[in-house]
């Protein structure tokens, strides 16, 4: 049973995330700082974080951080700050999900569930696949990435964006298309902040990152890099 932790200084909405994560079969921690949730990063680790940035003791942008340094846990952020470029930032410092308030507790559980599937990887079978003669290589299976030879550490979204453009390499992928494939349903809002993802994988990829997912202006993105013949 998956854990999540629930960081949300509110008694009442922390409470009735509780119930609704509950019910959809998910063991829950709760907490109303920040600090306290930092401490329970290593006491006991969740396999996905709620997070509200607005915490009265730590930046909620600190705590994203502490989650980040932590590892691969999954974060869906809460917030009140519906601006686009608060909601880039969310996403730069690595959320996989954003949801503003007022929400319903039903679309949060939701946007859970997307999540903590993208973190346990899509159901796939055979072997790893690679592309580019062997410099980038994608285990499926075992949830596992590398490029020229050197693991990458993931975000669920930023594996489910890597997977998406390596089922079609070459192919270009609109924003559109890739938030449906990475998030699994449609996100009004999302499409611009798709590019925060792009922009922190390419880091992922190093110095060689916009050469290995291209930008093709006007339309989207592509994976430069053909599939290897299996043979």
């Amino acid at each position: 049973m998956p854990t999540v932790l629930v960081v949300e200084d509110e008694r009442d909405i922390r409470e009735v995330l509780r119930r609704y994560l509950e019910r959809a079969g998910l063991s829950v921690l709760t907490t109303g700082t920040g600090a306290e949730a930092i401490r329970l990063l290593t006491s006991a680790p969740p396999d996905l974080v709620v997070l509200d940035l607005g915490l009265p003791d730590v930046d909620g942008t600190d705590v994203l951080r502490e989650v980040r340094a932590a590892g691969s846990i999954p974060v869906v952020v809460l917030t009140a700050r519906s601006a686009l470029e608060d909601r880039i930032r969310g996403l730069q410092l690595g959320a996989d999900d954003y949801v503003t308030k007022p929400f319903s507790p039903h679309e949060v559980v939701l946007r859970v569930q997307a999540v903590l599937h993208r973190a346990g990887g899509l159901e796939a079978s055979g072997h790893p696949v690679s592309y580019g003669e062997g410099r980038l290589r994608i285990d499926e299976p075992r949830h596992e990435a590398s490029l020229d030879g050197r693991p990458m550490d993931l975000t669920p979204t930023e594996w489910g964006l890597l997977t998406a453009v390596a089922a079609a390499p070459e192919r270009v992928f609109s924003r559109y298309e890739l938030v449906n494939r990475v998030r699994g349903y449609e996100y009004a809002g999302y499409e611009r902040t798709i590019d925060s993802h792009v922009k922190n994988l390419r880091r992922k990829f190093g110095p060689s990152g916009t050469d290995v997912l291209e930008t093709v202006l006007g339309v989207g993105y592509r994976l430069r890099l053909r599939r290897d013949d299996p043979r």
